[in-house]
């Protein structure tokens, strides 16, 4: 299942609408750090598992 640029756009528009523009930046920074925290246990569990 492939998402595309239309079902991009409307999640974007939804995102917009509940949070309000002004908390689009944070909110990206708290994603960012979420993935980078993802990422970084799935390598530690890798390494762990060797």
């Amino acid at each position: 299942m492939r998402i595309g640029m239309n079902e991009l756009l409307v999640v974007l528009a939804i995102v917009v609408i509940i949070f309000g523009p002004k908390q689009l930046p944070k909110l990206s920074k708290m994603l960012g750090k979420t993935v980078k925290n993802f990422k970084e246990g799935v390598a530690e569990a890798d390494q762990d598992e060797e």
